[in-house]
């Protein structure tokens, strides 16, 4: 089985995910290995804009999907982009999307962590998301 990675050099807009959403429809399964929900990615499916920050966006093309052990995933936002999605009319099921056990979990107080040490390097600041 040949497998293609796509793999980022910058600290994120590079357009990987437009790569990604072209290759999908000749892949069996979608993987995000790594990453969180602090980008989004915008995808037009027949003339719907559909938006996903952790789902991958092969989901939308009926490919079994993984978030892998490098994914950081806070559930409110994996469980709303779920239901965002099962309410435009795209199945999510346990068949289709797979959880790795491994993935981390991000949680209210990585958040105001993330935060205060922004806040903490004054000019030298990275600018953060600020969303753990």
């Amino acid at each position: 089985m040949s497998s293609i990675v796509i793999v980022g050099t910058q600290w994120g807009d590079e357009g990987k995910g437009k790569i990604v959403d072209l290759l999908a429809e000749y892949a069996d399964m979608v993987v995000r290995f790594q990453g969180g929900n602090n980008a989004g990615h915008t995808m037009v499916v027949n003339g719907e804009q559909f938006i996903s920050h952790l789902v991958p966006s092969g989901i939308l093309q009926g490919k079994t999907c993984c978030i892998g052990n490098g994914v950081v995933v806070d559930p409110a936002v994996l469980t709303g982009e779920i239901d965002y999605l099962i309410e435009r009319g795209v199945p999510v099921t346990p068949d289709n999307l797979k959880i790795s056990e491994r993935a981390q979990l991000i949680m209210p107080y990585h958040r105001s962590i993330d935060k205060a040490r922004e806040a903490m390097k004054g000019d030298k600041k990275i600018g953060t998301t600020g969303r753990g």
